[in-house]
């Protein structure tokens, strides 16, 4: 992927350099989750239907306070806290005009870099939980570690695989802008039996909106050869059939809750091929 250095973004929280531990949430957790998940999501909800995206979001084109992190100097991973500052940027600003041009206000996420473990509004941040979005405090939470476990355990080398992991999470904060989380958690509350099936839809959705992104790099021609297909690697390493396999247990599509290896990269084809978020609407797909 062709990105420059540049200021740091305003909206990544670096806490790695001895913010306080949080109260790990990680324990017990059936799998190893090394997975990208939607975090707790403590927001009421209400309502029966999926709101329209096509209302929303009518067409396509493409701040807060910086914590105290390592100093450039001593961080061995300076680099690819850059990059990372330049894709959560690049990706909110893309989200920021499609939401201008649909007449709405985008309210940028924020992203914390910890390592081991940090507070979140969603009850702590974990490593073993993997990148997640925390709907309350509106922030994405990321240990970098986890890009060493894409390429190491999951066989998703490449820095366009670890872009697709913050898109996918600023998606996860584009559907909480929407209200589509508060309509899930209601929809899940009225008949808990669909609970697993919305999240399968809700995490591809998440995927579709990664893949518009990553057309939008393309039209600036900002993505390389081999980008695209590190990122469906990265979204089919993130299967939960994949997740199943490599913890020894028995795939088994009723405990998914993120979608198959296929599913996933389906959706996140589907985002780059056409472009437009409005082919994301995953919860009025007959089949996923």
């Amino acid at each position: 992927m062709k990105w420059k250095r540049g200021r740091r973004s305003g909206d990544l929280v670096d806490r790695r350099g001895g913010a306080g531990k949080a109260l790990g949430i990680g324990a017990g957790v059936g799998l190893p989750v090394i997975l990208i998940i939607i975090a707790v999501n403590l927001l009421s909800g209400g309502g029966s239907g999926m709101p329209d995206i096509g209302d929303v979001l009518g067409g396509l084109q493409g701040g807060g306070a910086a914590g105290q992190g390592l100093p450039p100097g001593a961080d061995p991973d300076a680099k690819l806290v850059d990059f990372v500052s330049f894709v959560l940027d690049d990706v909110q600003n893309f989200w920021a005009g499609s939401f201008e041009q649909s007449g709405k206000d985008y309210e940028r996420a924020q992203l914390v870099l910890f390592a081991g473990s940090t507070s979140s509004a969603c009850g702590g941040a974990t490593s073993d939980i993997g990148p997640h979005y925390c709907p309350p405090d509106q922030h994405v939470y990321l240990d970098l570690d986890f890009f060493k476990e894409l390429k190491r355990r999951f066989g998703a080398p490449g820095d366009f695989a670890q872009a697709y992991v913050i898109a996918h999470e600023i998606g996860h904060h584009v559907q909480n802008l929407l209200g589509i989380d508060d309509e899930v958690l209601g929809a899940a509350r009225d008949d808990p039996d669909q609970r697993n099936e919305l999240s399968v839809r809700q995490e591809l959705q998440a995927d579709c909106f990664a893949g518009v992104w990553a057309f939008t790099t393309y039209e600036r021609d900002i993505l390389e050869s081999g980008d695209l297909q590190e990122g469906l690697d990265a979204a089919a390493a993130v299967g939960d059939d994949r997740i199943q396999e490599q913890s020894g247990q028995r795939i088994d599509p009723e405990k998914w809750t993120h979608g198959s290896s296929e599913q996933r990269t389906r959706w996140f084809r589907k985002g780059f091929e056409d472009g437009d978020p409005n082919v994301c609407d995953t919860f009025s797909a007959e089949s996923l």
